[in-house]
């Protein structure tokens, strides 16, 4: 069964396209929450990352994994995945 990836972004910023193109390269199915201008949005996903406000947040069945640099991190580690 695969895990549900769901990720929020931001439609140009370079580290939410950098994390989604990690997860297409491996060819994972996720939900993305474009947040451009949506504070009821952001604060939604604000309050499921532990109060992190940057760009993007990725969620792995529901399991706060963090940004951009800490899902290239896990893949470096081999521990992405068992994630996934």
């Amino acid at each position: 069964m695969a895990a549900k990836v769901e990720i929020y972004t931001w439609s140009r910023c370079p580290f939410c396209i950098r994390a989604k193109s990690l997860l297409d390269q491996k060819g994972v199915e996720y939900s993305e929450y474009c947040i451009d201008g949506d504070e009821e949005a952001r604060a939604k996903m604000k309050a499921r990352a532990d109060g992190r406000s940057t760009l993007p947040q990725i969620f792995i069945d529901d399991r706060h994994i963090g940004g951009c640099d800490d899902i290239y991190e896990l893949d470096g580690n081999g521990e992405l995945e068992a994630l996934l």
